[in-house]
């Protein structure tokens, strides 16, 4: 096996581990099981997850915890002692510590007050901010990838999955960046019927890797917003462009869905400083 085979075999291996915790979030999770879920010796794969991934697995766990409970933050309206309760914190005082260590607001405050806040404000219409959305042509592009079916939310389980088939087969040269479509208006789809594809940009002449669904996003005119700042804040970015930005704009959105680039990572970007483009195909 060749040293970029073997870097991928173990790539692949740790994946399955991520998708592993993502998908067991709310219950207990043990090193010992998920060395066996790596196939990796039980006294040596810990620091292998933490070479390859550049973190703990606990810190990925944290992580992904914290980044689900801002999502509810954003979107629902449960307690805060429920919500620290399923991130894995035995009392709210120690969840608001490690919550604003991540977000830079104490949870009441981000929901009160978070990046997600200036789209709700109406006052936006009455500043320059208001245009900051820039338009650009772009050639055709194709985003190929793993369909997801549910919540949006919860993508990035398949982003996972992608990860450790890239990683694999050693598709990622063929990778210009991170995207996702969102086929479905969230509004009046039932969640579990949502259906969205977790992809790469694929490399002009490239060919995509077997196995991976393909979408040719068309040439033309595309209103891109660039969000700074946590994913759980990306809906009400896109009720704000698909509304107030549209109504203002004199333009019209052609039959295209959405396209979300991820221009960093969350595995090495704080939450506050994560950017996502939101790419929107224009009649």
């Amino acid at each position: 096996m060749t040293a970029q085979a073997g870097i991928r075999d173990y790539r692949a291996r740790l994946e399955r581990v991520r998708s592993h915790i993502r998908a067991h979030l709310d219950g207990p999770l043990n090193l010992d099981e998920l060395a066996d879920i790596a196939c990796l010796s039980r006294f040596h794969w810990h620091r292998t997850y933490r070479g390859l991934t550049g973190e703990t697995v606990w810190q990925t766990v944290r992580r992904l915890r914290l980044h689900r409970a801002a999502s509810e933050l954003v979107n629902g309206s449960d307690p805060i002692e429920a919500i620290a309760g399923r991130s894995g914190y035995t009392n709210a005082r120690a969840f608001t510590q490690a919550f604003k260590a991540d977000f830079g607001l104490p949870p009441l405050r981000y929901r009160a007050e978070g990046g997600h806040r200036r789209y709700d404000n109406p006052d936006w219409q009455e500043t320059d901010i208001m245009y900051d959305v820039r338009i650009e042509e772009y050639p055709k592009t194709t985003i190929t990838g793993l369909v997801h079916t549910g919540p949006y939310v919860e993508i990035g389980a398949t982003f996972d999955r992608l990860g450790a088939e890239m990683a694999r087969s050693g598709g990622w040269g063929c990778a210009a960046g991170v995207a996702a479509l969102y086929f479905d208006d969230p509004d009046i789809t039932a969640a579990g019927d949502l259906r969205s594809l977790a992809g790469i940009v694929l490399r002009p002449g490239a060919e995509a890797p077997a196995g991976l669904e393909a979408f040719e996003m068309p040439a033309g005119r595309y209103a891109i917003l660039t969000h700074k700042g946590p994913y759980a804040e990306l809906s009400k970015a896109y009720q704000w462009l698909y509304g107030a930005w549209l109504a203002q704009s004199g333009e019209s959105p052609a039959a295209t869905p959405p396209c979300e680039r991820y221009l960093n990572s969350p595995v090495d970007t704080p939450p506050l400083d994560l950017l996502t483009e939101i790419h929107m195909h224009l009649a």
